[in-house]
């Protein structure tokens, strides 16, 4: 038997008990996959990540779990995995390791202590989503404020753009169907300029709604700035979790224009509530 160490944070908040929880195991070394899946289901949170030595000139590698399957990439567990490695490092400058390449994270600290993070994500690439109808019809919505597109930054997102933030609270969608449907994490959104309101739901990956999805919200601004909804190179604050008792707070910045997307980055804060040892065999 060996007990492995695990810090437990929670990420796109500067308030414990709210955005959304992450447990990062600091030393991974020697778990299968099987035992980081078997982990991920126990801990039972959106995602899991590992922590392992460097492959391809990171500061670390990690690897991401739902309690179903394994990421390529995630937003949160991307973030929260920096702020906790960002301490021991002693770097500005964390550079991790997924299975969608090397993510830099920019640390912010006042004196000691990290208080925010800004993610370069890759820029997404862009598809229209072919099941339209029936995802409307599983979401409750009768269509569309903008084409139904699915994006894929190592994450791969749907977005639907509803008239109000009323509407997006008001969505009572059929879990059941969406995982049968698609992969995707599908994304409700409404607002305008630099403020907006989404919700997000990934039952395929054994996630009803998220709390707070970092690899949604880069795309969700390149989407609204594609179509004149947002502007590029300001900072959008982005809120997410209220409806599952987790308010977060996301921010995106997309740079360049329609015909070029230059750099994508999402930020936000984090904050460590606890520390504890799982025993593995």
């Amino acid at each position: 038997m060996r007990n492995i160490k695990f810090v437990l944070c929670d990420v796109f908040t500067d308030r414990a008990f709210t955005g959304n929880p992450l447990a990062v195991f600091t030393d991974a070394r020697g778990l299968s996959a099987e035992t980081m899946q078997l982990i991920a289901r126990e801990m039972n949170l959106s995602e899991t990540t590992f922590v392992l030595p460097p492959e391809a000139g990171g500061h670390a590698k990690i690897r991401i779990f739902t309690p179903k399957a394994e990421l390529r990439f995630a937003g949160h567990p991307t973030l929260g995995s920096a702020f906790v490695l960002g301490g021991p490092l002693q770097s500005d400058l964390v550079r991790l390791e997924t299975g969608a390449g090397i993510i830099p994270v920019r640390l912010e600290r006042e004196a000691a202590t990290i208080v925010f993070g800004w993610m370069e994500q890759n820029v997404p690439s862009c598809r229209a989503f072919e099941q339209q109808e029936a995802l409307l019809d599983a979401l409750g919505v009768s269509g569309s404020e903008l084409p139904v597109l699915e994006y894929d930054n190592g994450a791969t997102h749907v977005y639907v753009v509803l008239s109000s933030r009323e509407a997006v609270a008001a969505l009572t969608p059929d879990l059941l169907r969406l995982g049968k449907l698609t992969q995707n994490c599908v994304n409700v959104v409404a607002g305008a300029s630099t403020s907006f309101k989404t919700r997000a739901f990934a039952p395929a990956h054994g996630v009803a709604e998220d709390p707070a999805t970092g690899s949604a919200a880069g795309p969700l601004v390149v989407h609204m700035a594609r179509h004149g909804r947002a502007p590029f190179g300001e900072v959008v604050r982005i809120t997410q979790g209220v409806e599952v008792s987790r308010p977060s707070e996301l921010y995106a910045a997309v740079h360049g224009s329609v015909e070029q997307i230059e750099r994508v980055e999402v930020g936000g804060a984090a904050v460590i509530v606890g520390r504890g040892e799982l025993r593995v065999a």
